[in-house]
């Protein structure tokens, strides 16, 4: 019956325990959270409690399934020996133990519902299991578990109770997360309300382990008090290693980590109480004094908040504990007639299986209960204390903080709060009672100050205050009196800075300092310097040191009859209307986006330079620059590219020119460059090539590097011979004709150029009126087969001038080419070849598809595929009768908008044809993206196909490339039978030339296309 009473007693000491955890986790956490606590652990213990009794116990010692778990005794009681029960209060305590503890951890974030979830998962589920494969041999000696059946020793639980707790809580603690603010930089966090309390439930849980380690006997034998001498020794020297430690490193007593040390020492000593000697009691209470300090820095290292450091105490010491058991363990007491390498290796192999089952069946759980219901309370709850947001409850200090608070908001000072008397909450109160009433007592007194001054300087501060010049009143040596809010804005400082100190000597620049003392000393009558009442400019400087324009107006006031003693300067900041008509006058005479002179200012120093020229002998020349293909960077890089580009071409002109020639940009990108002095011809061409070559140089632009060429043509005026306007036009002259001689290169205007430009004005003025008199006709040259089947026609442009007879399309088809008038000509063509088929359809005549040739022009004009559906619409033609012949040299220049024009012909079934093909450039990088149909080879590799192995090599390189992307070969230009017997061994298609058909007209085409007519 003794036996039962030991048991029966130790499960009450354990039982006590639970008043420990109370206190230790009321005193280490913050006051705003202590009924939370309360009631956390109070539901820890009854919740735990119940699930063991309902199933926990039957699962841990019931009949067992292979050493796993067990399958009988729930709902425990019923019939059971008194030493039964008392095994089973005491089994109890153990559960709840390890459920209280464990939610230590995460105290002061987590809801209540979270803490009763992970009892339950504890209680339910993992302690129980554990509890089976370690101990059931204790309850029913034939009941052994499977790990215990290896020879894993764990006496009273540091791995069953107390690591099982710590994995458990290690893994709530990773899906919680830290407090707020817990690990903030340069922040120390609260390390609890009543660090006593705490001390004191320290002690209970110590005096509650005698029984825990104890009772552990299961009878109160002579091993009794060796355990609890053991228990007391390692407690003691956990504490004591912990604090010196500690102490040594910051050179202060922490009363919580001596705490924690001696928690530590208990959780360690557990394990191997029964079978280790004092001195080895003692080791192990010094090595988990080191393990509990280090595992704590480690636990912030790696920011995982353990409120109550249950990891480190628990977990990392209950490991070491377990382990001890093997290093330390007598072999005969330990009974388990295994060696101390067996005996080691089951006591890990025992650790990691239990921590990882335990951590990861709990995470996992967790994880997924986090997902549905989270753990965590809110921000706000938690800043507020869960006492409130988890039980609505209140305490003395939150009561005293709303009333704070509640002074706060309606800023009424005259307002008490309530004076609990007795405690330190009601002292605070009182205390805070007193300075607010100081305080009111002291605002009331100082407003009634400002109003008395508010009134006395009403008048003058609202003129003052509300003018948006600067007053500043100074005293008849210069010191300051006044100084208005303009005044602090303008000059950068307060006036509580400047008062009562010389104004002058202050804002006044050092080389005028002295003409202003002098002004001052003879009272601003003088006529030099500064002068009563007249409008002066002049510069100061703000508090910062940077100087600025000022107007200043100075006017003077009387104290008395008899003297002037103080002055008014009236101020303004013209910084701003300075630079607004600095920027007007730089934009009246530059460029806004080089900065480079206009058009206006180039006028305006060109026509000084041409009459400085007549004066005193001396040459002009201006440069006329133009940059080739400019518009090609706009349409596919972007304006913004274009800008840029102006701009780096503005910094590299400004590179190779002097200082003294003039740049500009007329527009666009057009840009003038005037050189003037002794120059001679050799001089102007080596500033050309200068410019030409400096231009060259790439620039970078959407991280491509671009090379520029520029066409430059250059006039020159000698002794002023040439004027203004008649320079510029003629450079302009020679430009184009630069352009026109391949680009990339400079021409020196001759008479030639302009007399040539004046014919090309000339002659372009006539073909409008070409236009306009309907003068051009259309030819059609046949293609044909090998056997001479006419296939399809080319419409040929013709113009005969009732005046002078057929002019040559070489002649005016380039003039067209240099304005917008080979748009029209493309659509006179258009609508003539329609109109043809249109009246070959009508009168049941046979047709074939007819070529047009279209310009680079009206391919990439705007409107072009519009007019082109029009006309088909107009004239009711099939797409299928209509071909397009164009160039390679429009590919190129911009190859993705012409895949786009092309393809919407396509979708009009109009053929397209490359004209000229192998004369161009990159002529055959572009054929795999192009929409095509026929390849035409030019009549220069055709002529000498029979005779020279070079182009005989073209055309048949030219016939298999066609071939390999399914295209048709025309030659153009075939003349003899030699010629056309080549081509045809070859494999080309079709053949146009004078050896077949000369151009013919409508009349002699329909003859050809139906020759039963």
């Amino acid at each position: 019956m003794s036996n039962h009473f030991w048991l029966l007693l130790s499960a009450m000491f354990v039982f006590l325990m639970q008043v420990g955890f109370l206190c230790l986790e009321s005193g280490k956490t913050r006051s705003k959270n202590s009924i939370n606590v309360a009631a956390k652990n109070i539901g820890d213990f009854i919740v735990s409690a119940g699930v063991f009794w309902f199933f926990g116990f039957g699962i841990m010692f019931g009949p067992s399934l292979a050493g796993w778990f067990g399958a009988g005794g729930f709902t425990f009681g019923d019939g059971n020996t008194p030493f039964q029960i008392s095994f089973f209060l005491f089994q109890m305590m153990f559960c709840s133990t390890a459920a209280t503890l464990t939610s230590g951890a995460i105290a002061e974030r987590t809801r209540f519902s979270s803490y009763m979830y992970i009892t339950l998962i504890l209680s339910g589920l993992i302690y129980p299991l554990v509890g089976h494969w370690v101990w059931a041999g204790i309850y029913t000696p034939d009941n052994q578990g499977w790990l215990e059946s290896l020879g894993f020793v764990d006496f009273a639980g540091s791995t069953v109770v107390h690591s099982v707790g710590g994995w458990v809580a290690l893994a709530s603690v990773i899906i919680v997360g830290p407090r707020i603010d817990r690990f903030k930089t340069n922040t120390k966090f609260p390390s609890g309300s009543n660090l006593p309390m705490a001390a004191m439930g320290t002690l209970l849980i110590w005096f509650g382990w005698f029984g825990f380690n104890g009772g552990s006997t299961l009878t109160f034998n002579a091993q009794v008090p060796y355990i609890i001498l053991n228990t007391c020794l390692a407690a003691i020297w956990g504490g004591l290693t912990a604090t010196l430690i500690y102490f040594q490193r910051q050179k202060y007593v922490d009363v919580g980590t001596s705490l924690n040390g001696v928690i530590a020492g208990l959780v360690a000593i557990t394990a191997s109480c029964h079978a280790v000697s004092t001195v080895e009691a003692a080791i192990i209470g010094i090595v988990s004094g080191l393990v509990v300090h280090y595992g704590s820095e480690l636990m912030d290292i790696i920011e995982l908040d353990d409120a109550l450091k249950v990891i480190p105490a628990h977990l990392f010491a209950g490991v070491w504990g377990t382990i001890a058991v093997a290093l330390f363990g007598d072999p005969e007491k330990l009974a388990t007639g295994l060696s101390f390498t067996s005996q080691l290796s089951i006591q890990v192999f025992g650790v990691v299986v239990i921590g990882l089952f335990s951590f990861l069946t709990c995470f996992l759980i967790l994880y997924l209960l986090n997902k549905v219901s989270p753990l965590r309370v809110s921000k706000e709850d938690e800043l507020s204390g869960l006492n409130v947001s988890e039980h609505q409850a209140s305490t003395e200090l939150i009561e005293l903080l709303n009333d704070m608070q509640n002074h706060q908001n309606k800023g009424d000072f005259t307002l008490q709060v309530k004076e609990e008397p007795f405690t330190e909450v009601g002292q605070i109160a009182q205390k805070y009672n007193q300075v607010i009433s100081k305080v009111s007592k002291e605002m009331n007194q100082r407003e009634s100050a400002i109003t008395q001054f508010k009134i006395s300087e009403k008048r003058k501060s609202a003129i003052l205050d509300s003018s948006m010049d600067c007053i500043v009143s100074i005293d008849w040596q210069g010191y300051i009196i006044e100084f208005n809010p303009a005044a602090e804005r303008t000059f950068g400082c307060l006036k509580a800075q400047v008062l009562q100190q010389n104004f002058f000597k202050i804002f006044a620049l050092n080389k005028d300092l002295e003409r202003f003392s002098q002004s001052l000393a003879l009272q601003f009558v003088s006529a030099t310097g500064l002068v009563l009442n007249r409008r002066s400019e002049i510069e100061l400087k703000r508090a910062a040191g940077q100087t600025f324009p000022a107007e200043v107006t100075i006017t003077s006031s009387k104290l008395n009859d008899s003297h002037i003693n103080e002055f008014t300067l009236h101020l303004r900041d013209v910084t701003k209307q300075q630079k607004i008509q600095a920027r007007l006058n730089f934009l009246a005479y530059h460029d806004p986006l080089t900065h480079l002179s206009n058009r206006i200012h180039l006028i305006s120093e060109l026509n000084y330079q041409v009459a400085k020229s007549k004066k005193s002998a001396g040459v002009i020349a201006v440069f006329f620059l133009d940059l080739d293909r400019f518009k090609k960077i706009n349409d596919t890089l972007g304006h913004k590219a274009g800008d840029y580009l102006l701009c780096q071409v503005a910094k590299k002109l400004k590179v190779v020119c002097r200082e003294e020639d003039i740049i500009a940009r007329l527009g666009g990108d057009e840009f003038i460059v005037v050189i003037t002095g002794e120059l001679t011809q050799q001089l102007i061409a080596q500033k050309a090539q200068g410019i030409l070559a400096k231009l060259r140089d790439p620039i970078t632009l959407s991280g491509k590097n671009y090379q520029i060429a520029t066409s430059i043509g250059v006039s020159v005026s000698v002794n002023g011979d040439i004027g203004t306007e008649e320079l510029i036009q003629r450079a302009d002259i020679a430009m184009y004709n630069a352009k026109f001689h391949g680009r990339d290169n400079f021409k020196l205007y001759t008479d030639e150029m302009g007399q040539k430009a004046q014919e090309e004005v000339s002659f372009e003025r006539k073909i409008k009126q070409a236009i306009d008199n309907d003068e051009f006709s259309v030819a059609y040259q046949p293609k044909v087969t090998c056997q001479g089947e006419v296939v399809s026609l080319e419409a040929l442009i013709r113009w005969q001038r009732r005046d002078i007879g057929e002019i040559s399309p070489g002649e005016f088809i380039p003039v067209a080419e240099q304005s917008n008038l080979i748009v029209h000509i493309g659509e006179v063509m258009i609508a003539k070849v329609l109109s043809q088929l249109r009246f070959w359809l009508d009168e049941k005549l046979n047709v074939v598809p007819i070529a047009i040739n279209i310009s680079g022009r009206q391919l990439v004009a705007e409107d072009f595929i519009h007019h082109v559906k029009q006309q088909l619409a107009a004239f009711a033609i099939p797409g299928e009768l209509l071909e397009f012949e164009i160039t390679e040299g429009i590919l190129i220049q911009d190859i993705e908008n012409c895949v786009a024009i092309l393809n919407e012909l396509k979708s009009l079934n109009i053929k397209v044809s490359i004209d000229d093909f192998g004369t161009g450039y990159s002529s055959l990088s572009y054929l795999k993206k192009l929409p095509l149909d026929i390849l035409k080879i030019d009549r220069s590799f055709v002529h000498d196909c029979d005779t020279k192995t070079e182009d005989a090599e073209i055309c048949a390189t030219i016939i298999n490339l066609a071939k390999n992307l399914s295209l048709t070969t025309v030659a153009e230009g075939v003349e003899t039978q030699s010629q056309f017997d080549t081509l045809r061994d070859m494999g080309c298609h079709l053949y146009q030339g004078y050896f077949f058909h000369l151009p013919q007209s409508a009349n002699m085409v329909h003859a050809l296309l139906n020759p039963q007519d």
